[in-house]
């Protein structure tokens, strides 16, 4: 039961609480309040203060607020499911890289954030929001396929599938977690029963961007992946032209690999 020291609630206030805690609602808006209780904003926005006031919603950001599940004994709870939290704020979004990764096992390594990739235009590439830090990166539109759908409970998530996410990290290796991290994550793709050399090769072709076919076309012939010489030559027609860094973000120094127009500037 919550702490006595939470206030209790009005009807109408009862009745908004009940309403989102039966949708199973993620976070609250003054939009939402809108739609059911139709009044002005400047009465919604006094609602959901007062409501985070006496300790039934929690503010994750300005203006939005999630409920304090009621078997909480405080006003600040850790969010139980960060997943639905991040889709829900940063819509439309999915999760990928290094928390990708994890959820698919290709790495042991833990992280004390969760990575997303949203449409919405960003300020900044990482947040820290109610305490959860997220590492954000902006797409296009067109760039949003190769997800696989997750529930938890009426709640939608999509998170990259396993050959999206290599595609991903190839296109910014520090979205996996930097360059030698994200360079296991590939190597556990291709040793693990979750590769897919077709549908990887169809993603890469339509992400259309040279440089990642570079990286992956390069890794996937240093660990023997198992993929045929057409497949590497299919790789090699799309890549770009002029030398390209294995990580962008180690300095430009190491042999280059003609064959893909790669400089190998970081350990392997």
């Amino acid at each position: 039961m919550k702490n006595s020291s939470l206030l209790g609630l009005s009807r109408r206030e009862r009745e908004l609480i009940s309403y989102f805690s039966a949708n199973e609602k993620i976070t609250i808006n003054s939009d939402d309040v809108i739609k059911i209780r139709h009044c002005s904003r400047s009465t919604v926005n006094q609602i959901l203060s007062r409501l985070a006031q006496k300790g039934w919603l929690q503010r994750v950001r300005h203006g939005v607020y999630s409920i304090v599940p009621l078997s909480s004994i405080t006003t600040t709870p850790i969010i139980e499911e960060v997943w639905p939290l991040a889709v829900n704020l940063f819509e439309p979004a999915y999760i990928s890289g290094w928390s990708a990764a994890e959820h698919w096992d290709l790495t042991e390594q833990i992280f004390n954030s969760l990575s997303l990739v949203t449409q919405k235009p960003q300020r900044k590439s990482v947040q820290i929001i109610n305490g959860i830090k997220f590492r954000v990166r902006v797409l296009k539109k067109k760039y949003f396929f190769g997800t696989k759908t997750l529930w938890f409970g009426s709640n939608q998530v999509e998170v990259a599938d396993p050959s999206k996410l290599i595609i991903d990290i190839m296109d910014m290796p520090d979205f996996g977690g930097g360059g030698r991290h994200s360079i296991d994550i590939v190597k556990a793709y291709w040793n693990s029963e979750l590769n897919n050399p077709e549908q990887i090769l169809e993603y890469a072709i339509k992400y259309r961007r040279g440089t990642v076919m570079k990286r992956l076309g390069f890794l996937s012939e240093k660990f023997n992946a198992p993929v045929s010489k057409k497949w590497l030559q299919k790789c090699r027609s799309y890549q770009s032209a002029g030398i390209s860094n294995l990580d962008p973000n180690s300095p430009g120094r190491g042999k280059i690999s003609s064959k893909w127009n790669l400089r190998i500037n970081i350990p392997l």
